[in-house]
């Protein structure tokens, strides 16, 4: 009897890790997700333990093997995807990290991701496709090199090692003999040119951040390596499959033609559009990235980034204590039957695409007397759908192509309220598929690319299965009216944080 073959798609998140364990045919056979806090230790700042993320891959990973006792040896191949952005610097010896993981929402950097705006601005956006933010990894490598102690002189000694999630789980699940990123993650640090897909010297030398302290780039889909069996369940596998997740997630939605969408939701919530070998430059605020490396040709995309989707329904189920969890959401927008003249701005941590405003901050306009906490929800779920469709609208400016279906995956896409009416302010459907963790599903995809039980990206495609479409059904005076508000609710909300100004500290 033949051996069976499993595949491993793990999702490092960012606020958790979600791993896949499917078989040979693709199908999922089993599911784990491992939970982990964010700290605040200052307004705007938002970080976590990198050695927490670490146990919660191993927790995650755990979970899959106990619920389906599959043989260690029938384990073919793992791919990892990551939540991009999020950036640290470790001891190269000890592995012990010098500070904690600064996350993609912390503000920290603001300030000085303007005054590098105003002194490199245009030539930092044609070489990375981005638009300065401190959302990006540089700045946030700069500030730990800069704050923690001896830490620069440390990394011109080459004692320390920075990069993005993907480089420390993969440095780790390898007993710290891989220091490695893909194309894919190296885009969303500001430092990578995505013409030569290289570290770009010139960026490097304005942030002084030492060019060897960085992983290599590769592809997202080869053998990088081995597991350490000392370090992973006595399993040597190959390591072959490396990508952010939002990019995963389009892979993993066989979105493998231009001009093909996809949108995914989670704790942020971000619309990618496929544009092949050609590099689109935003003129309307969306940024210009590497969608994956294949056999050393880059796939780039358009990005539209939302940073605050379902982390609005953790703040209020966490904060506000409207509901237990979130599947309720669904029930209570329906029974709301409205917002009642609400609208709710979530910019936590700013606006992102296509606005690109780090002093925005979360607004709630509309509220009477007798708003209920229903109708707040009820907006909360609305602002997602609104957020999406701002991107959409600039996506089909930038890109000169019509979006007319676009694919969805993530957590909320199970709030069948949320999704409709996505739909119908978006006046498109919504497709969405049978396996909606696409983004553990891309990562396991890449790796059987990387070992070679694809031949080609035609043969991922076949596995794609639909799940549910919903169809827009809200006629064009409605949805122009709740636009026209929506829009200036967004404009209330800019600009509101005085850098400089104790109140906001």
């Amino acid at each position: 009897m033949a051996a069976n073959r499993y595949y491993l798609g793990i999702d490092q998140g960012t606020t958790g890790t979600t791993v896949l364990l499917l078989n040979e045919n693709w199908e999922q056979l089993a599911r784990g997700y491992s939970e982990y806090e964010l700290e605040y230790p200052h307004p705007g700042w938002v970080e976590k333990d990198p050695l927490i993320v670490w146990q919660s891959v191993l927790a995650a990973v755990q979970q899959v093997i106990t619920e389906t006792g599959c043989k260690l040896s029938e384990f073919r191949c793992l791919g990892l995807d990551n939540e991009g952005e999020t950036c640290m610097v470790w001891d190269k010896l000890t592995g012990k990290p010098i500070y904690n993981a600064i996350v993609w929402q912390d503000r920290r950097t603001a300030q000085r991701a303007d005054q590098l705006a105003k002194e490199h601005g245009d030539e930092i956006r044609e070489k990375t496709g981005v638009v300065i933010d401190s959302y990006f990894s540089a700045t946030k490598i700069e500030w730990i090199l800069n704050h923690v102690e001896g830490a620069r002189e440390r990394a011109e000694r080459g004692e320390l090692l920075a990069g993005t999630l993907d480089s420390w789980v993969i440095w780790k699940l390898t007993h710290g003999q891989i220091h490695i990123t893909d194309y894919s993650t190296a885009s969303r640090t500001m430092l990578i040119n995505i013409h030569t897909g290289t570290w770009d010297n010139d960026i490097l030398g304005w942030l002084k951040i030492p060019k060897d302290i960085l992983p290599t780039i590769h592809n997202s889909s080869e053998i990088y390596g081995y597991t350490d069996p000392l370090d992973f369940f006595g399993m040597k596998i190959p390591i072959s499959g490396a990508v952010v997740d939002q990019q995963s997630a389009l892979f993993g939605q066989a979105c493998f033609k231009p001009g093909d969408v996809k949108t995914t939701y989670g704790t942020g919530c971000f619309m990618l559009m496929n544009t092949g070998p050609d590099i689109v430059m935003s003129e309307n605020g969306l940024v210009t990235t590497i969608g994956w490396g294949i056999d050393n040709q880059l796939t780039f995309a358009l990005d539209g980034g939302v940073y605050v989707a379902g982390a609005a329904i953790k703040w209020l189920q966490e904060k506000l204590g409207f509901f237990e969890t979130a599947k309720e959401t669904a029930k209570i927008a329906e029974e709301a039957g409205g917002t009642g003249g609400v609208m709710f701005v979530p910019a936590f941590a700013g606006l992102a695409a296509p606005h690109w405003d780090q002093y925005a901050r979360g607004t709630i306009l509309g509220l009477t007397g007798g708003t209920t906490k229903e109708q707040l929800v009820c907006a909360t779920l609305e602002s997602i759908a609104y957020q999406v469709r701002d991107n959409l609208e600039v996506m089909n400016q930038d890109s000169g192509i019509e979006i007319k279906v676009m694919r969805a995956d993530g957590g909320m896409v199970a709030n069948s309220w949320l999704m409709q009416f996505q739909s119908d302010i978006m006046g498109i459907p919504i497709d969405v598929p049978v396996i909606t963790e696409t983004t553990a599903l891309g990562a396991a995809y890449l790796a059987a690319l990387g070992v070679g039980d694809f031949s080609s990206l035609d043969d991922i495609a076949e596995h794609w299965k639909l799940g549910k479409r919903y169809e827009p059904n809200m006629s064009e005076s409605k949805r122009n009216n709740l636009l026209f508000h929506w829009n200036r609710a967004v404009e209330k909300s800019k600009n509101w944080v005085i850098s400089d100004d104790p109140f906001f500290n």
